[in-house]
């Protein structure tokens, strides 16, 4: 049931245009390289309001996190741009599982942003912690639970 619960807030949530908060970005920009900047600001408004929201819980949740650590919370979700899904779109993967290219990508969002970070040259704590793996992977499981 919570996961039903943790879905239908985060739709709920992407429905909503609005952008983050200009003192939220200056956050964000803190624990961001530029490269890794870019690309979160590539990701969906939806989804940057959301790895705000996840990584202020997970600096909650483990406050003496690395810079590198925060970059991962603000960035665990950047590979799902990759499979090019609106809302929609990504309800259906959520029901349907990896039916297609599109689907799979959404899937294996972890690890198509994690070898996007990489190429990126992002610190390896900031990579392993997109895979969910790592010291502080539970925290951010625990945050990401929104």
């Amino acid at each position: 049931m919570a996961g039903v619960r943790h879905l239908a807030r985060r739709w709920a949530g992407s429905l909503s245009p609005r952008e983050p908060r200009a003192d939220d970005l200056e956050w964000a920009r803190a624990f961001l390289s530029d490269a890794e900047w870019d690309a979160w600001q590539a990701m969906a408004v939806q989804d940057r309001r959301h790895s705000l929201v996840v990584a202020r819980r997970f600096v909650a949740l483990r406050p003496g996190a690395s810079t590198s650590e925060v970059a991962g919370a603000l960035l665990h979700d950047v590979g799902k741009q990759q499979s090019q899904l609106g809302t929609m779109g990504r309800v259906v993967a959520t029901l349907v599982g990896r039916r297609g290219e599109r689907f799979r990508a959404y899937h294996d969002h972890e690890a198509l942003g994690a070898a996007m970070l990489a190429a990126l040259g992002s610190d390896p704590a900031t990579v392993e912690l997109v895979l969910g793996r790592g010291p502080a992977a539970e925290a951010l499981r625990r945050a990401d639970d929104v």
